[in-house]
């Protein structure tokens, strides 16, 4: 397998432009689906044969599947049918384990092997636009049991659970679909709350959503932790994460500003393995396209590809694709 096949990998691509069908022939990492591609499970499940069949490697095939107001089944069932991670907590530890199996059964009878959940963000602040009821909690120690529950029960149905979103968007005043959310918290500060459910499940989780968030303790200058070396690093190095560690929508006004190609490769070197594109109109191929002639002249991007595709193979392997 070359370079450029080897970096597609890295990347997980939504259906809307269609270059998602020409990526696949040239070893595309994986395929994130949204409400848009769900009208009925005939179809659903039709759409993911058809992609399977035509995929050079078995892709992640995955989806944002939380319960509550983050659910990509709404066409089917007509409204929400799971509860939202907090008040399914708040009704039990054992009501919670079955809420994910019935989760994790619909989802694999799809077809689908990956999820983007749980959400391990512990809720701080009350007037946080994106979290919420996402998150099981606003006490980290609640977090983490949660997460024991809702990651194990993935794994039992041969789904792969993603915490998300390190280092924490709890404390966040802002939507990063729509800024770049500022967290002014000391690195203590984080590790007491925001960063303690991702430290208890570092070294056991497969993989780490790395979000949009520009956090001080990491970063002086407006750098989102998604293109962060030091706070990637700190996620490989003080918590021992070895998984594969991937992006939040790279669409995201959050990440956005700092240029297609140029954030792409910011976190390439930061030490990211994968990267979200809720699309794959040409010009997201064309990022992967650009940054596969580059890399074949610099050695740091190759070798970071090289190690990505590492991580990536294995988490395959270990599910069986």
């Amino acid at each position: 397998m070359n370079l450029k096949q080897k970096l597609y990998q890295m990347f997980i691509l939504g259906t809307e432009g269609d270059g998602y069908k020409e990526a696949l022939k040239n070893n595309l990492g994986g395929i994130i689906f949204f409400t848009k591609d769900i009208q009925s499970v005939e179809q659903f499940k039709n759409l993911i044969s058809s992609i399977k069949a035509n995929s050079t490697t078995v892709p992640f095939l995955s989806i944002d599947q939380e319960g509550g107001r983050v659910e990509r089944t709404e066409n089917i069932y007509h409204g929400k049918k799971y509860l939202s991670a907090k008040y399914a907590y708040e009704n039990g530890e054992n009501f919670l384990y079955k809420q994910t199996i019935e989760i994790a059964e619909e989802l694999k009878d799809f077809g689908i092997n990956l999820n983007f959940a749980p959400c391990i963000d512990v809720n701080t602040n009350p007037n946080n636009p994106i979290i919420g009821e996402r998150a099981f909690s606003n006490n980290p120690d609640k977090v983490i049991q949660a997460e024991k529950i809702v990651s194990q029960a993935y794994r039992e149905k041969g789904i792969i659970p993603c915490v998300k979103h390190f280092p924490g968007h709890g404390d966040a005043n802002a939507d990063s679909h729509l800024t770049l959310p500022e967290i002014d918290l000391t690195i203590n500060e984080m590790e007491k709350t925001h960063i303690k459910p991702f430290r208890a499940c570092a070294k056991t989780v497969e993989m780490v959503m790395v979000a949009h968030l520009h956090c001080k303790c990491f970063e002086k200058d407006a750098i989102p932790t998604s293109l962060s070396k030091n706070a990637i690093g700190y996620l490989r190095n003080e918590l021992g994460f070895d998984g594969v560690a991937v992006s939040d929508d790279m669409v995201m006004k959050g990440v956005a500003k700092f240029g297609t190609v140029e954030a792409c490769e910011m976190g390439i070197r930061a030490g990211l393995n994968m990267f979200i594109y809720r699309n794959s109109n040409p010009e997201t191929v064309e990022i992967i396209e650009t940054i596969a002639k580059k890399a074949l002249s610099d050695k740091e991007l190759s070798e970071n590809i090289e190690k990505s595709f590492d991580k990536i193979t294995k988490l395959k392997k270990d599910f069986l694709f």
